[in-house]
């Protein structure tokens, strides 16, 4: 058959690219193969990630036993656990747009056929398949897995304890020494965080795309399935290259709906919002904001997992995993069929799995975790273009109270960590948008100290920023247009009343900020130069998935 890599490896001319290509090590044979990428986001920096060169070896064995010829590229990770509260948190979320950027420009580069991409941290996983939609290749999404849970000899532990354990050691609820078994027990070995965070939470997305094989996301890191399910994607791989299964023809609206239905009925993170909206518009798919909050409306959250719930990823696998969910909302006639990358529909992949006995994780619509999914779309004074409420782990729908204003997160958390927060406030932290950051980042520190501190409940977080998928409370990120461009939020004073209203979709604020507005001047940008300076000038507004793709006369404001 015609291959793309026919471009730059048949006929006279391309004499010289196969002599360069003979030096990698291909043969005659190969030629005629279809040359595919193994791009990898191997590194050890960070658990999430550092096992993946070698779940690449099953990969391409799987490869050259369906007849194609592997190629090898990486690109970076960047660990949110670890840059998570410190300034090089800022460079998570441009991240996501320089992989997304370099698979495209590997594999059109060298006119390869199709390309498997092995994906861990949080960002590696939405660029993956912002990519595949740009390019419309045959490709193959490929979790690594969630690390299975640390322990501090009683009980179960999630990086989310960690981070909560700061917070209550900052408030004299627990020793040093006390902390230090929690940090020595949370991490065990190879694996993304444990939770439904947004790791697993946008696993579960590339499951419901179609974009991975249903029941492969959902095996844990260290499990020795993973090899065997590693094999099966590669030869999954080559099939979907054979037969033109492209990602356009997956990534669409009914399957993006039904993503956002398996994610809200799960208690996901908010940062799927942000990272769908992105993959919609990458894949040329009309896919508004408001559809978020519209679903979450309408379905139940019956998945009992963290930050809200109780159970880890692990256990999910074990209850029945993704197609468990899936089938939970099929039966309910909550999500639509379609097709996905093994060629079989999303209905017969769901059917053909099967539910653990006596398994809690995953409850029925008659009696949920939840008669509400935790996301939320506000509008209002303090948000013309529309914030995202995360609404995990709590049933309050409204709040009211004064402002305190933090101009970083840094600010904010020297505050909480003195005690220095009230019950009643309304935590505003601003200059961390896409642009204003740069790079978004999210308050887990602050939100865990919160949680360690016993006010998780009793305050509300505003910010042009965004949240890590193990945050809870009364939360509202992705607030726009964001202070760096003159939103509203930049105006906000200590003492302001603020009002938020999930029910009515409203955000307001009880001053006139008009007046404000006048006498303001955006601040200096907090880098002249370099990629993070390239990024704030480039970035759109989070409301539209603050991509870096698209011109801003188009369709960002």
């Amino acid at each position: 058959m015609s291959k793309l890599s026919d471009h730059i490896t048949k006929g006279p001319a391309r004499a010289p690219a196969r002599a360069m290509l003979r030096a990698c090590g291909m043969e005659t044979p190969d030629f005629d193969k279809p040359m595919v990428a193994v791009f990898n986001t191997w590194t050890n920096m960070g658990p999430c990630n550092m096992h993946l060169d070698k779940l690449a070896i099953p990969v391409r064995a799987g490869i050259r036993a369906a007849g194609g010829y592997p190629v090898d590229f990486n690109s970076i990770a960047i660990s949110d656990g670890i840059t998570m509260g410190a300034e090089g948190m800022r460079a998570s979320l441009m991240s996501r747009e320089v992989i997304a950027d370099s698979i495209e420009l590997a594999v059109k580069g060298h006119s390869l056929d199709g390309v498997i991409i092995l994906v861990g941290c949080d960002k590696t996983i939405p660029a993956a398949a912002m990519a595949l939609a740009r390019m419309n290749i045959p490709g193959v999404v490929l979790y690594g897995g969630s690390i299975m849970p640390g322990t501090d000899g009683e009980k179960d532990l999630s990086i989310q304890d960690v981070f909560e354990a700061v917070g209550a050691f900052a408030s004299d609820l627990i020793s040093e020494d006390e902390l230090d078994v929690v940090e020595k027990g949370a991490c065990p070995g190879a694996g993304a965080c444990g939770g439904q965070f947004t790791a697993n939470t946008m696993a579960m997305a590339m499951t419901f795309l179609g974009l991975s094989p249903m029941g492969t996301n959902d095996i844990p890191a260290i499990c020795d399935e993973k090899n065997e399910a590693a094999f099966k994607a590669g030869e999954l791989l080559m099939d979907a290259v054979k037969n033109q299964r492209l990602p356009r023809q997956l990534i669409t609206e009914t399957s993006l709906r039904n993503t956002v239905t398996a994610l809200t009925a799960t208690q996901a993170s908010t940062n799927a919002i942000l990272h769908l909206l992105a993959i919609a518009r990458e894949a040329d798919v009309e896919f508004d904001i408001d559809i978020f909050d519209e679903i979450s409306r309408a379905t139940p959250v019956i998945g009992d997992l963290k930050p809200g719930g109780q159970y880890l990823a692990k256990d999910l696998y074990e209850a029945g995993g993704s197609a468990l969910v899936g089938k939970k909302l099929k039966q309910a006639g909550r999500i639509k069929d379609g097709p996905t990358i093994t060629g079989r529909s999303m209905f017969a992949e769901i059917d053909a799995s099967t539910e653990t006995p006596g398994q809690k994780v995953v409850l029925d619509f008659d009696a949920p975790v939840k008669s509400r999914g935790g996301y939320g779309i506000l509008y209002g004074d303090l948000a013309p273009e529309g914030c995202v409420a995360k609404l995990a782990g709590h049933g309050a729908l409204q709040f009211f109270g004064p402002a305190r204003v933090f101009e970083s997160e840094e600010d904010c958390f020297a505050v909480v960590e003195k005690n220095g927060v009230q019950k009643g406030d309304v935590i505003i932290i601003r200059n961390e948008g896409p642009a204003g950051g740069p790079g978004m980042r999210e308050m887990l520190a602050v939100t865990a100290a919160l949680v360690g501190q016993g006010l998780i409940d009793d305050v509300a977080l505003i910010t042009d920023g965004r949240f890590s998928g193990a945050s809870y409370g009364f939360v509202i990120g992705h607030v726009a247009p964001e202070a760096a461009h003159g939103g509203p939020i930049a105006f906000i004073e200590d003492g302001d009343i603020i009002s938020i209203d999930v029910e009515t979709r409203q955000i307001n604020v009880a001053a006139d900020l008009e007046p404000r507005a006048k006498n303001w001047t955006p601040p200096k940008p907090n880098y002249p130069s370099g990629a993070y300076a390239k990024y704030a000038a480039m970035v759109g507004s989070a409301s539209k998935g603050a991509l870096t793709s698209f011109p801003f006369d188009k369709k960002d404001t």
